[in-house]
């Protein structure tokens, strides 16, 4: 169970699942400058860089993964900005090419005598921020849902599809237990879709990062997320381990009360797949230009 190696024949599909709620727009605890919209678009960017980073050979972009956004707030669809906007299911070569747009920033990288110098870099952008609107997340999940059944009906085999899903609130249009053990069902001959939640918080509590039981958690909702998380495959146990995130064995995709490292850790995690250790862009210091 999810051993099977990605392949351009036989690839695998991401979908990112955006809560661009209205209460997406407050910020991080006591931080009034860094808003969990931005935070989170910022972090999203990287993350699909990255994963065409993963996938470049001999200046070649190939095809091992299949990548969806979603958002939901003020509507329910794809998220992709730009040439991708109403694409529900994009190649990673397609990806590369069609960048919103490609911004200009500064590396800090070490010197090699104890110092360090900002270098230019470029780096593509596929999403804006957003906050608008309710958290219809059950209906944001029906639409997961039938993506993958789609996805899964004409890729049967190979590892299972991810869900990461990202959220600052309650659900407004119900209950998403249901659809989203309906999520957790669908498989491929190598297990499961796995299905992640990230929930974060603007307020001073403490968090939870990948438990195996709902004990310590603070109320119901909390412990619906629990329930609707997928235990982690021992991949991404092994690169939890490298980023120095405490998982264990029986250890569910979710975190509650999350702050900016945690949501990091979770895209990270959550693409690391077959146990590929991700680009530590978060170790960079960038400045827009």
């Amino acid at each position: 169970m999810y051993s099977a190696q990605i392949t351009r024949a036989n690839p695998t599909c991401i979908v990112l699942l955006l809560d661009q709620s209205g209460s997406m727009s407050d910020p991080f605890s006591g931080d009034a400058s860094n808003k969990k919209s931005d935070f989170v678009a910022e972090v999203v960017n990287h993350t699909l860089h990255d994963l065409v980073i993963r996938c470049t050979k001999t200046e070649e972009v190939r095809n091992y993964y299949y990548i969806s956004i979603i958002g939901y707030g003020r509507s329910v669809g794809p998220a992709f900005s730009g040439p991708l906007s109403s694409r529900g299911m994009v190649p990673i070569s397609e990806v590369a090419d069609f960048p919103l747009q490609v911004k200009n920033s500064y590396k800090r990288v070490s010197d090699g005598a104890g110092s360090w110098v900002e270098i230019p870099v470029r780096f593509p952008v596929w999403i804006h921020p957003t906050a608008e609107g309710k958290t219809p997340m059950c209906e944001a999940l029906s639409l997961v849902k039938s993506t993958l059944e789609t996805w899964l009906a004409a890729h049967p085999r190979g590892f299972p599809p991810t869900v990461l899903h990202l959220t600052d609130g309650e659900s407004s249009d119900g209950d998403p237990d249901y659809v989203g053990r309906q999520i957790m069902s669908l498989k491929t001959d190598d297990g499961n879709v796995l299905l992640f939640n990230c929930h974060i918080s603007a307020q001073h509590r403490q968090k939870i990062e990948y438990p195996g039981e709902d004990i310590s958690l603070p109320d119901g909702f909390a412990r619906t997320l629990f329930q609707i998380s997928s235990r982690l495959p021992q991949s991404f146990l092994a690169a939890a381990a490298q980023l120095g995130v405490q998982a264990l064995d029986g250890s569910r995709g979710f975190v509650f009360n999350g702050d900016p490292s945690s949501i990091v850790q979770f895209y990270e995690i959550g693409t690391s797949l077959t146990g590929m250790t991700p680009y530590r862009w978060m170790d960079d210091r960038t400045e827009t230009a």
